[in-house]
């Protein structure tokens, strides 16, 4: 679209440098509102010094969003400014080599008297001259000046809106020479050593006078795919925009095919006038399609920060591209909640007790005490033996010494013997009979499971007898089951011979239990034996001291008198 005509006086230059500071002051101060992804963005704010100098109060006014893209134009009046011999170049130059993500484009007329409304007969001799090389010292100066500055990897937008009615260097009278004349001069300016320049091929959005895919000059000299945007016709809505011929979606699609990076150097408001949803539709398809960068025509009626004449385009502005920035976070006083220590409270620990195991000792059953029967021992008479005459010698018996006996464990019963007439022989010397054994009596021992103390009798002193026939009893031991009293029963023990004495004294049983006494020897000629009988110490209690007794008449009338 026309370009205003731009003079290098240094009037206008003061002018404007003192409009800028007078009204720096008034930029509002930065909101934090949403932002654009971070794509390199900047805007065309003045072709000369002044437009440098803006850049930061532009960033300001959005928050403090970096502007990355400086943006001016040669002048395309005369060669000499084509050449780049202006010396606002200078000033750009040193923006961009403050940082190395900055990108400085610059605008490059293909003809002189560019916005001189040179009709098309006349354009197309021009681009033939163009196309003949008769123009290439005027570019290779101009690189020159490019890589001298410092900044060889300046994007040259070369040639911009081709395929319109408004520029010298349209492509519209003669297509197939305009893109000879593309080619020479990138190829011209590329022969410059150090250079490392971007050719952006940049038309108008829509058909206008020509398509531009015919203006095209082939992927080997064009770098990036460009397309400058206004909010005018062809279209009636953004939708219309995106989707006409040679419209926004065409441009994309044709930039994907030739593996090219996409760009947006001019876009803003224009016939519609103030659009906030122009500028809302535009920053998203921006942000959706990701062009390598975009830069707004700030001066009216296109722009939103210089130009006040469209403050609701201003405001959807402002805060699409303001960087979102967190509020300040206040920390909230955190009150430290007294930790009360829970009181532990120890289990008590209690022993499981260890019951045993009864042991159910079978109970010990006593044995029933059995009481014994007495058995009353039949008398038994002994028959009669005729004794043969023998002299008798009279025999002094020695007195013998009774040795200690050691009792059995059984506390005798004491047993007082009755003692028995001796009946004295006649003097004439008889020879003396074999003793008659009398039948033994015997008498039940009761065992004692009691152990006495062991008592030692006192020795008695036997007197001298007349031996005489006797009978010595035998008395059996009968078997008694045992006595459950815990009282020892006397055992009879058997009588061992001993000189009987001529009168025999009873013997007083001591109370202390004792060896029993042994039966005294009945005297020769006695008519009459007893026996005592022991029923043992439980027994005697009740039955009281019973004896045997055989009397045996040994008179002369009887028959039994031998002599």
């Amino acid at each position: 679209m026309p370009r205003p005509r731009r003079r290098l006086a240094s009037t206008c230059i003061g002018t404007v440098t003192a409009g800028l500071l007078a009204t720096g002051a008034a930029l509002a101060a930065p909101e934090e509102q949403s932002s654009q992804s971070d794509i390199a963005m900047g805007a065309y704010l003045d072709y000369g010094p002044p437009g440098v100098a803006r850049i930061p109060f532009l960033s300001n006014w959005l928050g403090g969003k970096e502007i990355r893209v400086g943006h001016t134009y040669l002048p395309g009046d005369q060669w000499a400014g084509i050449e780049g011999n202006v010396s606002f170049l200078d000033d750009w130059a040193q923006w961009r080599r403050q940082r190395t993500d900055r990108l400085f484009v610059l605008n490059v007329p293909m003809q002189e008297r560019n916005e001189d409304r040179v009709p098309d007969r006349q354009v197309a001799q021009l681009i033939r001259a163009g196309a003949e090389g008769q123009y290439d010292r005027h570019f290779k100066k101009l690189a020159e000046r490019l890589v001298a500055l410092g900044v060889p990897d300046t994007v040259i937008v070369l040639g911009w809106e081709m395929n319109g009615v408004t520029y010298t260097h349209r492509c519209g009278p003669d297509p197939e020479n305009w893109k000879a004349y593309w080619k020479r001069i990138v190829n011209t300016m590329r022969s410059v050593p150090g250079q490392k320049f971007k050719f952006d091929f940049t038309p108008n959005r829509g058909t206008d006078a020509i398509g531009w895919t015919k203006c095209y000059p082939g992927d080997d000299v064009v770098d990036i795919v460009g397309m400058d945007s206004y909010d005018q016709g062809p279209g009636r809505t953004f939708d219309d925009q995106i989707s006409q011929p040679y419209g926004l979606q065409q441009h994309v699609d044709f930039a994907r095919a030739h593996g090219k990076e996409i760009s947006y150097p001019e876009w803003g408001l224009f016939r519609n006038g103030d659009n906030p949803e122009y500028v809302r539709r535009m920053l998203q398809w921006i942000d959706k399609q990701k062009p390598l960068y975009h830069t707004i025509t700030d001066y009216c009626p296109h722009g939103v920060w210089q130009c006040k004449q469209n403050p609701a385009s201003t405001k959807v502005f402002r805060e699409a591209l303001t960087p979102q920035r967190p509020d300040p976070v206040i920390p909230t006083p955190v009150v430290p909640t007294p930790v009360v220590p829970t009181p532990v409270i120890p289990t008590p620990q209690i022993p499981t007790p260890e019951i045993p195991t009864p042991v159910v000792t079978p109970p010990v059953v006593l044995p029933s005490p059995e009481l014994p029967s007495p058995v009353a021992p039949s008398p038994v008479a002994p028959s009669p033996v005729e004794p043969s005459p023998a002299e008798p010698s009279p025999l002094v018996p020695s007195p013998v010494a009774p040795s200690p006996v050691e009792p059995s464990p059984v506390a005798p019963s004491p047993v007082v013997p009755k003692p028995s007439p001796v009946v004295p022989s006649p003097e004439i010397p008889v020879e003396p009979s074999p003793a008659v054994p009398s039948p033994a009596v015997p008498s039940p021992v009761v065992p004692s499971p009691v152990v006495p103390s062991p008592v030692v009798p006192s020795p008695v002193e036997p007197s001298p007898l007349v031996p005489s026939p006797e009978v010595s009893p035998v008395v059996p031991e009968v078997p008694v089951s045992p006595s459950p009293s815990a009282s020892p029963s006397p055992v009879v023990p058997k009588p061992s011979p001993e000189v009987p004495s001529p009168s025999p004294s009873p013997l007083v049983p001591n109370p202390e239990p004792s060896q029993p006494p042994k039966p005294t020897t009945p005297p020769v000629n006695s008519t009459e034996w007893c026996v005592p009988i022991n029923f043992g110490e439980w027994l005697s209690k009740l039955v009281g001291k019973q004896s045997v007794c055989i009397k045996v008449d040994w008179g002369r009338e009887t028959g039994f008198w031998p002599f």
